[in-house]
């Protein structure tokens, strides 16, 4: 049974596009099904899928003669006098695909679409070559909304900015809310019912990430850095992000880190964001903070709080509906999160004391917009935003 995910009218609009149409996302964020559905919806014949899984199809577009690959999908039934439209599955297992694409582009009339697991590749391999041919949409793993869809659970759809904590819908989906902050937003975990299997099928996108992804498209060669980066990094959720401590604790270069970090942002499986100031330049000194772009993966990774795991699932939640920021004084006091001018709180259990707070650091900046976001019900306090509401 498919499921719709919100990025799929995106992609039906630009299926009429010239453009190369280029999904990419993590491994097993429903890419390929997402292909497949689009193959359906193109109402013409003359349309081709492969998939670079299987070795025969990896030959054939490895052949030195980029027209011999035309007549081998002529002798499949394709007409070249009318458009093609060719969908490409896992396109990072051809090496030279991009410029046998670029000629086919150039020479015939095809529209592409393709997916690929990694924007590391896709940036690397893509970005000179196919310069002004291609348009990329990034599938993440299942927001809240896609979520309970998969749950087959109706929702009112909502926006920024978001209600204030309403009883009734909170009784009725906690459950469901409990399940997304602790595992995630990965079709095949939300699918799965059995706790235990959710955790098999997390600790195997994690290998396959860290282990296939990761030592195939960079060629790392100290795993076990790595991994020791990794967990020190799932420990400093909410934490801001000091290499040079980082470096310390760790013995790898700050250049290394540097570099893993940029690596594990390039493919999806975390995100930095920067700190708040007044004053744009001053925004380059500061240090950032790091969240990681989906729970399941972070829970798989180390032991991390209750807390913590609630505000990684806030982040990826706010993050849908705009560029996030964070701000701190010098004497430690923070704001979690602050989106479209609006300053958020994250606290489990929120109270007045944090309300008041909240509208204190808010004020110093001069913003006038802020909420908490709680994800419990709290006797005698309603003033906030259940993390549920936010999808």
């Amino acid at each position: 049974m498919y499921f719709p995910r919100k990025i799929q009218d995106d992609l039906l609009n630009h299926l009429s596009e010239r453009q190369i149409t280029v999904i990419t996302g993590m491994r097993r964020t429903g890419k390929t099904t997402l292909l497949k559905w689009l193959f359906e919806k193109v109402n013409s014949r003359n349309k081709f899928f492969i998939d670079f899984e299987r070795l025969d199809n990896r030959a054939l577009f490895n052949e030195a003669n980029y027209d011999n690959i035309i007549k081998a999908l002529t002798s499949q039934g394709l007409k070249t006098e009318q458009k093609i439209f060719l969908f490409l599955d896992e396109i990072q297992f051809v090496k030279n695909l991009p410029s046998v694409i670029k000629y086919l582009y150039d020479n015939y009339e095809i529209k592409f679409v393709v997916t690929g697991s990694s924007s590391y590749y896709l940036k690397n391999m893509f970005t000179e070559s196919l310069a002004g041919r291609k348009k990329i949409f990034n599938l993440t793993s299942l927001d809240f909304s896609e979520f309970l869809t998969f749950k087959e659970i109706t929702v009112d759809s909502q926006s920024f900015p978001f209600p204030s904590f309403f009883s009734h819908e909170f009784e009725r989906l906690k459950f469901y809310y409990n399940e997304f902050v602790e595992y995630g937003g990965f079709p095949e975990v939300a699918m799965q019912e059995n706790l235990e299997k959710k955790k098999d099928i997390l600790n195997d996108i994690v290998n396959s990430y860290i282990y296939v992804d990761l030592q195939t498209l960079a060629d790392i060669r100290k795993i076990d850095n790595l991994n020791k980066l990794l967990k020190l990094l799932v420990n400093r959720i909410g934490s801001k992000l000091i290499v040079n401590k980082i470096a310390s604790l760790t013995k790898i270069s700050r250049i290394t880190i540097n570099n893993y970090i940029q690596l594990l942002e390039d493919t999806f499986l975390v995100k930095r964001i920067p700190v708040y100031v007044k004053n744009p330049e001053r925004d380059i000194a500061k240090a950032q903070k790091l969240y990681f772009c989906d729970n399941g993966m972070l829970a798989v990774l180390g032991n991390v709080s209750s807390g913590q795991l609630f505000e990684n699932a806030i982040f990826n939640q706010l993050s849908k509906f705009g560029n996030l920021k964070y701000y701190s004084q010098k004497n430690g006091q923070e704001i979690d999160f602050i989106l479209n001018e609006t300053a958020f709180e994250v606290k489990e259990s929120p109270d007045m004391f944090d309300l008041k707070k909240l509208s204190r650091l808010a004020d110093k900046i001069g913003i006038k917009n802020y909420r908490l976001i709680g994800r419990y019900k709290v006797e005698n306090f309603s003033d906030f935003i259940w993390g549920g509401s936010i999808r």
